[in-house]
C-alpha cells in the first residue's frame, strides 16, 4: 500500500486541490467520501467536489453538542447543492453511559475524558461512515496546528483503512476565504465571529487575533494533545 501512496504523492505533487479531486472521483467513484464538519475548508471541498459530480458522497458526525450555527449551514449547503448530506449520529446507549459515568461535562476534567466522549459522539460513528470507503477526503490544512505540519497530501490511515486525501493540505487561510468569496460558498457564521475552527459547542471558543487557529478548540489542553482521534499522527 505504502508503495501506491509514494506513487501518487508523486504523481499529484504539483495538482491543484480540483485536480487531485477529479484523480480520485474517477478512480474511486463512488467510494470518495468527504468528511464534513462544515467548517470553511470543508465547505470548499464540497463546492470543488460537486461541481465535478453533482453525486459526490459528503457526510458529517452530528455529535448530538453542535453550534445552532453549524445546522444553519448545513441546510444552507443542502439547499445550494441540491443534496442531502449523509448524517451519523452516535449510538443513544453509548451516550446515556457516558453521562452515567462522567457527567454531561465531564470532558473538561481529564484528556482522557474528553477522548471518551470524542470517540463516542465521533470515532465510533466515522467508523460507520467510512465502513463502504476507500478514500476519505478531509479539509486538514498543514498549519492549523502543530499536530498536522508533516501530514502528506496522500497517506493511508491505518485506523480506518482508507486512503486518506487532505487537497487542501498546503492552502492557506487566505486561499480558503478567496475562494469561499469568488465562488459565493455558504459558510459558518461563527467564523465571522472569531471561530476559526469549529467543533462541538463545549469545546470550542472564539481566539483572538493573532493566537493559533487551533487555540479554541480544547483549550484546556496542551497544544500537543488537541486532536479527537479523526486524525492521528
Amino acid at each position: 500500500m505504502q508503495v501506491l501512496i509514494d506513487s501518487i504523492n508523486k504523481s499529484l505533487q504539483n495538482a491543484t486541490a480540483r485536480e487531485v479531486l477529479e484523480y480520485f472521483l474517477k478512480r474511486y467513484n463512488n467510494k470518495v467520501s468527504l468528511s464534513s464538519s462544515f467548517g470553511a475548508e470543508d465547505q470548499v471541498l464540497a463546492d470543488l467536489m460537486l461541481s465535478i459530480d453533482k453525486k459526490a458522497q459528503i457526510f458529517t458526525l452530528d455529535t448530538g453538542r453542535l453550534h445552532p450555527e453549524t445546522y444553519d449551514v448545513m441546510d444552507a449547503t443542502n439547499l445550494k447543492y441540491n443534496i442531502k448530506v449523509d448524517v451519523y449520529f452516535p449510538r443513544t446507549q453509548s451516550v446515556e453511559e457516558l453521562y452515567q459515568t462522567q457527567g454531561i461535562n465531564g470532558h473538561y476534567e481529564s484528556v482522557e475524558k474528553r477522548k471518551n466522549c470524542c470517540f463516542i459522539r465521533k470515532i465510533e460513528p466515522l467508523q460507520r461512515a467510512l465502513a463502504d470507503v476507500e478514500v476519505w477526503v478531509t479539509g486538514l490544512r498543514s498549519e492549523q496546528s502543530v499536530t498536522r505540519t508533516q501530514m502528506p497530501l496522500v497517506e493511508y490511515d491505518e485506523n480506518f483503512k482508507v486512503i486518506k486525501v487532505n487537497p487542501l493540505i498546503h492552502w492557506s487561510e487566505e486561499d480558503v476565504w478567496d475562494y469561499i468569496k469568488k465562488h459565493h460558498v455558504p459558510y459558518n457564521k461563527l467564523h465571522d465571529l472569531g471561530f476559526p475552527s469549529i467543533g462541538c459547542a463545549p469545546c470550542t471558543r472564539a481566539v483572538k487575533e493573532g493566537e493559533d487557529v487551533r487555540s479554541g478548540r480544547w483549550w484546556w489542553e496542551n497544544p500537543e494533545h488537541k486532536e479527537c482521534g479523526l486524525h492521528k499522527q
